[in-house]
């Protein structure tokens, strides 16, 4: 009896570390973008400059995704695991050093090469510790990683007003508050695998070949779902607030827009693991985009209940990312497979998610009008949806 309560006791600290690590893994990217003003006006860095800066994680992202893998197969899933923290951990205590804008800027490369490494190889750490429960524990995962980011990006701007701060003292101090829950992250993380005991890495005999993951079939339908979520995800957080705003609304009623946006992508993830029962779950992946299908065709027909409009969106997007990691866990039939899987789709999907916010204002910028955007993304939902008809049949990668 001891015996059980004690492993049951340690799958639960284990499961509030990953909870932990989660509500890391976006506020110190969210919490940038309401601060850019206040950088902009104490820096002198240009528009375009912050631009590329708020774009270093996305890159950083899609760059060394492919290497993480690379790096738990030589130390270990846990251990690398572990030194992102530590180096997530670095970058925003370097990004919030007053001085140079080089701290800002190798700061925000450091967050976004350690996020990188994280993002992969958190669901094959789920993949491994919680096998029997993948569904619901990514599904807890995507909403932590949406529910926190969101909290962060509505109170730094707070944090940076408090009466004893001034000038650029209240933007830096406003960027370290988003890493204040690393080191409990950390030192929960620790003590969870010390009570649990990491299990040892060994590393495999004769590693399979490299360009294994590129060639799979399945690898490339999960990068694909990916990448389409991912891409319609940031063409909205990026443009719903504009289109609001174009609509004669406030800049503060156009932020509750999108701060619902956000909420109900929480909502849409928990929603996962109970889609994913019975006899539809073959179909689940096909059916998530319909929804942000229909809110692209009503904004463009009745942007006057926008509201309505981002609940539907908002519970795609979050249904739709909450989706994907489950693939990236549940297409793989051991946790090396799902390392691998993780870093190949992650890259190739944050490199079409840079691509669709650029395209989606391109085109606002070449017609004047929302309406071609708004096609481009409900055509991004579209293809994400015939994508989901063939990623939900049940197979698995780096198998014939």
């Amino acid at each position: 009896m001891t015996t059980r309560r004690d492993a049951a006791g340690s799958g639960i600290l284990l499961f509030v570390a990953v909870c932990l690590i989660a509500a890391n893994m976006r506020a110190t990217i969210t919490g940038l973008g309401p601060l850019l003003d206040q950088i902009e006006s104490d820096t002198g860095l240009s528009t375009a400059a912050l631009g590329a800066l708020a774009s270093v994680p996305l890159a950083a992202w899609a760059l060394v995704s492919p290497l993480a893998h690379t790096a738990s197969e030589r130390f270990g899933l846990t251990r690398t695991v572990t030194w992102a923290l530590a180096g997530l951990t670095a970058g925003t205590l370097l990004r919030s050093i007053p001085g140079t804008t080089a701290n800002l800027w190798l700061g925000t490369a450091l967050i976004g090469a350690s996020l990188a490494v994280a993002n992969v190889l958190m669901p094959a750490v789920i993949k491994r510790d919680f096998t029997d429960r993948v569904p619901a524990v990514m599904a807890v995962y995507t909403a932590l990683l949406g529910g926190v980011g969101a909290i962060a990006s509505g109170i730094v701007v707070p944090i940076s007003h408090l009466p004893v701060l001034q000038g650029e003292a209240g933007w830096r101090l406003a960027l370290l508050a988003t890493g204040a829950l690393l080191p409990a992250a950390i030192v929960l993380w620790a003590l969870a695998l010390r009570r649990v005991g990491a299990p040892p890495h060994r590393r495999p005999a004769r590693a399979a070949p490299r360009t294994g993951i590129w060639a799979d079939a399945v690898a490339w339908q999960v990068a694909a779902y990916m990448g389409l979520q991912a891409a319609a995800f940031y063409m909205l957080l990026t443009w719903l607030a504009p289109l609001s705003i174009s609509e004669g609304r406030s800049e503060v009623a156009s932020g509750f827009v999108v701060m619902l946006f956000q909420i109900l992508t929480i909502a849409g993830s928990l929603l996962v693991p109970v889609l994913l029962r019975g006899r539809l779950e073959r179909w689940v992946p096909a059916m998530i985009p319909a929804l942000a299908i229909v809110g692209a065709v009503g904004l463009m027909l009745s942007p006057d209940t926008i509201a309505l409009w981002a609940v539907l969106v908002g519970l795609s997007s979050g249904a739709s990312l909450g989706m994907s990691l489950t693939l990236i866990a549940s297409r793989a039939r051991d946790p090396r497979a799902a390392s691998a899987l993780s870093g190949m789709a992650q890259s190739v999907g944050y490199l079409i998610a840079a691509a669709g916010p650029i395209a989606f204002g391109a085109l606002h910028s070449a017609t004047g009008s929302w309406s071609a955007p708004l096609l481009l993304l409900a055509a991004v939902c579209l293809a994400q949806s015939a994508v989901g008809v063939a990623v939900g049949r049940p197979r698995f990668v780096l198998e014939r």
